[in-house]
């Protein structure tokens, strides 16, 4: 039993080999002098200062870790990003994307929303649609510890991100299956990208809830990679003397993550052509939505991107753009004052397509990956980095930022698509984003306004089937509308006529 359990805590700290169950073994002697030998030509052999006087399993985690990496790319990695080239001066031409690679939910006809909205469920009804949420943060700044997915925003049934966002994918199979007359129920498989820190208790939770009623075998969780830390000298940081420093490779991992995790392949199996990306903090995410699938599946484009359509001039967001003749995201910073008050034609601010990490992929994009993948540029962080002094052992707590983080984001593929093969879709902000970024005390992208959002959404769903939502005070408005109820809206029918008393509940259909 004690072994049992000594075991288990090795394996979640990656101290045993990679054989399930067998004891750690130091490696062969001419493997470790092959990967010395790579540091060294590398100048960076100071990650085996200690390695003596490890035990062995601290040698075979290092060794493992260390084979994960390879430090001549790291090195050029690090040197593009401690010492960037210089601008060459002239300034890129900026401007919206053409009209051909852009269209609105907001100014799309009734008739054009349902045929996008059927193409997309008959492609769920195909079994040719994949979800993949990026959820490898933590719930830090929301005071947790846990993954941000299991979240709880603080509505009446407590239901966490996962939950509501698991329960819309049956949901929407459910929709799948009644718009095809299908005899079961079709798959849309969930990929789910976490992190080093939040890949086990993202396990665990799905386990503990019964995958919230989804199957698990189509519930892939899966990690994704990391970097090491660099120094501000260029030298990668040890954490201790037997672990490299790293970091998350930013949300731009995810394509790296597909192929080494075989989530792509398994895809591929299951015959997926179209797949629906996004980030978990957003409460109001429409998962695998028909009417984006439809539409970017009808324009056969190989990326497509949601956008919302910014509030203000001022408002501090990237924007989907046409940069250099090819779709890209500018940061707000990266545009003057004058470029962000431009109007158009029509009167509304010129660029306004405000990002939301939302993106539809063909399968054709997916599959071309190793083409395209190790040319995403990496982007700086500057951190506090505690280290491991590799000359006296001491561990270090640095006072200001004395090395890089180097993260990749999702985003960073945009110039490599033909403008013909992207597309930009805008979405009605109230009904699809509400991120969840900030504690309490802040004034924006919180919990509070996450459950807001979601509780003014059920109510105006409500009134827009007939029912009367009564409020009973100041705080007390809106109705959280189960997933498993209405995906979008749909199906609230029965309610016509019915007073409902705001704060709400919806959670029984009308044959319950």
């Amino acid at each position: 039993m004690a072994g049992n359990l000594v075991n288990s805590l090795l394996e979640r700290l990656n101290l045993t080999s990679s054989t399930h169950g067998a004891p750690a073994q130091e490696p062969a002697e001419d493997e470790l002098k092959t990967l010395r030998q790579k540091y060294e030509k590398a100048k960076q052999e100071h990650v085996f200062a200690f390695y003596d006087q490890l035990n062995t399993q601290e040698k075979a985690s290092l060794f493992d870790q260390l084979s994960t990496f390879d430090p001549d790319r790291i090195n050029v990695l690090a040197d593009k990003a401690l010492h960037p080239p210089t601008a060459s001066g002239e300034e890129p031409s900026i401007e919206p994307l053409p009209e051909s690679a852009s269209a609105s939910v907001l100014d799309a006809s009734k008739e054009q929303t349902e045929e996008w909205y059927n193409a997309g469920l008959g492609h769920i009804a195909k079994n040719t649609v994949a979800l993949v949420l990026m959820a490898g943060g933590q719930g830090t700044r929301l005071g947790s510890s846990d993954p941000k997915g299991c979240f709880d925003i603080g509505l009446p049934s407590h239901k966490s991100l996962f939950q509501m966002q698991a329960e819309r994918i049956l949901k929407l199979q459910q929709l799948a299956k009644h718009h095809a007359s299908l005899s079961t129920e079709p798959i849309v498989p969930w990929y789910v990208m976490t992190s080093g820190p939040t890949r086990a208790p993202t396990e665990k939770y799905f386990e503990e809830h019964n995958y919230f009623g989804l199957s698990k075998e189509n519930v892939i969780i899966f990690e994704q990679g990391v970097l090491p830390c660099i120094s501000n000298e260029g030298k990668i940081l040890m954490e201790s003397k037997s672990k490299v420093a790293v970091a998350p490779d930013g949300n731009g991992g995810i394509y790296q993550a597909l192929l080494t995790s075989d989530a792509r392949s398994d895809m591929r199996k299951r015959g997926i052509e179209h797949i629906h990306a996004y980030c978990v903090d957003n409460c109001l995410v429409k998962v695998a939505d028909p009417v984006f699938v439809g539409f970017a599946a009808s324009k056969e484009v190989d990326i497509a991107t949601k956008v919302v359509r910014k509030r203000a001039a001022n408002e501090s967001v990237g924007l989907i753009v046409q940069k250099n003749g090819k779709p890209d995201v500018v940061e707000y910073s990266e545009i003057d004052q004058e470029m962000a008050e431009a109007k158009d034609s029509s009167g509304l601010l010129k660029f306004r397509a405000a990002n939301i990490v939302n993106h539809y992929y063909s399968f054709r994009c997916f599959d071309t990956i190793e083409e395209w993948a190790h040319k995403l540029p990496h982007h700086v962080a500057k951190k506090k980095i505690p280290y491991c002094d590799t000359e006296t052992g001491e561990s270090v707590k640095p006072e200001k930022p004395n090395g890089i983080k180097l993260e990749q984001f999702v985003f960073d593929v945009f110039p490599f698509i033909p403008m013909d093969k992207f597309a930009c879709f805008e979405v009605d902000r109230k009904e699809e984003f509400s991120p969840l970024k900030n504690g309490k005390g802040s004034t924006e992208d919180n919990a509070e306004t996450s459950k807001r959002d979601i509780m003014e959404q059920g109510a105006r769903w409500l009134r827009s089937a007939g029912a009367v939502v009564v409020s009973e005070g100041d705080n007390a408005a809106g109705v959280e509308v189960s997933p498993l109820i209405s995906y979008g809206g749909e199906g609230l029918d029965y309610l016509r006529g019915r007073e409902i008393k705001a704060p709400a509940v919806i959670e029984r259909s009308k044959d319950e």
